[in-house]
């Protein structure tokens, strides 16, 4: 009850009491007064009922307003009024539903069993919230998100219940689309890493007595001369040809590009002829194909196991493939190589790295993020972080970057090694906003491969949602080299695609590349990363000084900002800031650390004067 009413309810009452006293009061005086009473209390009665009509008049704007459909119905869930958003969505009008039970709008989808549950949430919770099918009145059915809750009188029985939904249409739309780009290789439209795994595991699973599971990674010799021979376009035409003529062949069977020119391909057979099987991919493939007017034959490097004798389980048996595949390779490619146990690890060490590192990014638990901060030169403000991966190996200890990065692109594992960043760097931030941290933006670097095989923006937008961090809290830095990858496409447009949803781009190790002037004018940036080499020799060397000085101003010029790695002394940090750089990062002020060093100096300044420093960059 509203305050005016619980202070109007006495007046109401001594005035019902003063009516009959106007009438026998002896005293004139005393019946005037009794008149005041009641004419104070029938003016209170009327301004609240005034009121009270302001406010539901008021209430039903805002239903009109709505962009959620509401629907009201009865004990018996008989439809008693809805508003415009109602039939908007469904195409219903009041007159066509009124008197309806509303259960009649329901989509087919549904079975007895879900009715009944929620029947009784309704009735045992007083509300029920949940995803719905309902049908339009053209007869389609769509996907809604479901509010209804229970209205009850003075006595606890329901005399109605009112119901808000919104159409979900799109968001499925756009799930469905996220999951298709999750699966699918978007270039050749066949499966990719991620459901090929799936699908060995679940023909695995179903492999009856009799039956065997033949497997191969089709490897192109040499694609790279020829896409540069024919260019990027009619390179991509090419891969797409063979996938197509690979899944043409292996009709029945499952066909899927791992990344890069490496294809698998697998069958479930009940003959012995695992070799003759290769033999025929090899023939098959081995025709030429017409690109323009040219005629290529291409030469494969074939990599098979068989299941179960070469293993049961799907991880092992793709470290199996790629080490037949390796060994393909090193008998001079366009060869063919079956699993046997003489192939181990100890013949390769790096498989070994190979195989350690599908582990790690199986359970997750030798991976880490480090963190470095980067610092404001003006007054040593921390304004963002970049998150480093680590390796924290059970045998080796940390494993260098340097050594696993170049494993991991060449064998198919960057696509999950740099979603598996961006998801952990993202649930940190999530960690930290829940811990009352500052939020900062934190930065995290981008692969070649995460940018030509299609998944980095599927994998930002599914993370960003699930975490509920805003895309401009998320910057990404790309390496020269990966601008000038020719199997990225034209970047240009991805990257003003992300920019719009809010991400900053920077360029790391710039001046390590040979991107042209021109190129990077055309780039759409907010930052260059200088490399640590031109600031080592700072300030003495004075063509790493000239180079500097350079750059600043070029990006002054370009407007974009300068981070300068590698800053670790005064004398360094003296000359940025003479030379106008705004942004450093380096050990000077902090070493890279695991997310609880960061957590523990956060705490430690919350209760310092320097806790000020401490500040997030402009995200604008």
């Amino acid at each position: 009850m509203r305050p005016s009413s619980a202070f109007n309810r006495p007046l109401l009452w001594a005035a019902m009491v003063a009516l009959p006293a106007c009438i026998w009061l002896p005293d004139p005086g005393l019946r005037m007064v009794a008149v005041g009473i009641v004419a104070t209390g029938l003016w209170m009665a009327w301004r609240q009922i005034k009121r009270d009509r302001q406010h539901a008049d008021l209430m039903q704007q805002a239903l009109m307003l709505s962009e959620e459909g509401v629907q009201i119905t009865d004990a018996d869930n008989r439809i008693l009024a809805v508003n415009p958003a109602f039939t908007r969505i469904t195409g219903f009008t009041e007159q066509e539903v009124r008197g309806l039970n509303a259960a009649t709008l329901a989509a087919s989808r549904h079975d007895s069993d879900f009715f009944k549950r929620f029947w009784q949430t309704l009735h045992s919770k007083g509300r029920w919230e949940g995803e719905i099918w309902n049908r339009r009145k053209q007869g389609d059915e769509f996907p809604e998100w479901l509010r209804v809750k229970a209205v009850t009188d003075g006595r606890g029985r329901i005399t109605h219940y009112v119901g808000t939904f919104t159409d979900i249409s799109v968001h499925k739309a756009r799930e469905q689309d996220l999951r298709r780009i999750g699966f699918e290789d978007p270039l050749t439209g066949l499966p990719n890493r991620r459901r090929l795994h799936d699908l060995m595991t679940s023909r695995l699973r179903h492999l009856r007595a009799g039956e065997s599971l033949d497997m191969a990674i089709i490897d192109i010799d040499g694609f790279k001369s020829v896409n540069d021979s024919l260019g990027v376009e009619q390179g991509d035409r090419l891969l797409a040809r063979f996938g197509q003529r690979l899944a043409h062949h292996m009709a029945g069977g499952v066909v899927g590009r791992l990344g890069g020119d490496e294809f698998l391909a697998i069958r479930t057979t009940t003959f012995d002829d695992h070799d003759k099987w290769v033999a025929g991919l090899r023939e098959h493939l081995g025709e030429p194909f017409e690109v323009g007017s040219k005629t290529l034959r291409l030469g494969l490097s074939i990599g098979s196991c068989r299941a179960p004798e070469d293993g049961k389980e799907s991880g092992v048996l793709f470290q199996r493939l790629e080490s037949a595949l390796y060994s393909a390779k090193r008998h001079g490619r366009n060869v063919s190589r079956r699993f046997r146990p003489a192939l181990d690890v100890q013949d390769s060490p790096q498989m070994a790295l190979v195989y350690g590192l599908r582990d790690a990014l199986a359970n997750g638990e030798q991976l880490e993020l480090h963190y470095q901060t980067q610092h404001r030169v003006m007054d040593g403000a921390v304004v963002g972080m970049e998150a480093l991966l680590r390796w924290r190996h059970p045998e080796h200890g940390m494993v260098s970057p340097g050594d696993f990065i170049p494993l991991a692109e060449r064998h198919g594992l960057m696509g999950p090694l740099g979603n598996w960043v961006i998801d952990e760097a993202l649930a940190q931030m999530a960690r930290w906003r829940e811990m009352g941290l500052p939020q900062l933006p934190v930065w995290i670097n981008i692969s070649a491969i995460q940018m030509f095989q299609g998944e980095l923006e599927a994998a930002l937008a599914s993370s960003l949602a699930r975490h509920g961090i805003e895309p401009a809290q998320l910057g990404l830095e790309l390496t020269e080299s990966v601008l000038l990858d020719e199997r990225a496409g034209d970047i240009v447009p991805r990257l003003e695609a992300l920019r719009a949803k809010g991400h900053r781009i920077a360029i790391d190790d710039f001046g390590m590349g040979y991107s042209s002037l021109s190129y990077l004018k055309n780039l759409p940036l907010d930052k260059l990363k200088l490399d640590r080499a031109f600031i080592r020799s700072l300030p003495d060397d004075p063509a790493d000084a000239a180079i500097v000085s350079a750059v600043l101003a070029m990006a002054r010029g370009l407007g974009l900002d300068v981070v300068a790695e590698g800053v670790e002394t005064h004398g360094q940090l003296d000359f940025l800031q003479q030379a106008g750089c705004r942004l450093v990062q380096g050990y000077l002020y902090a070493r890279p650390g695991p997310a609880e060093v960061i957590e523990a100096q956060w705490q430690a300044l919350k209760t310092d004067s320097a806790g000020l420093m401490l500040r997030a960059e402009p995200t604008a």
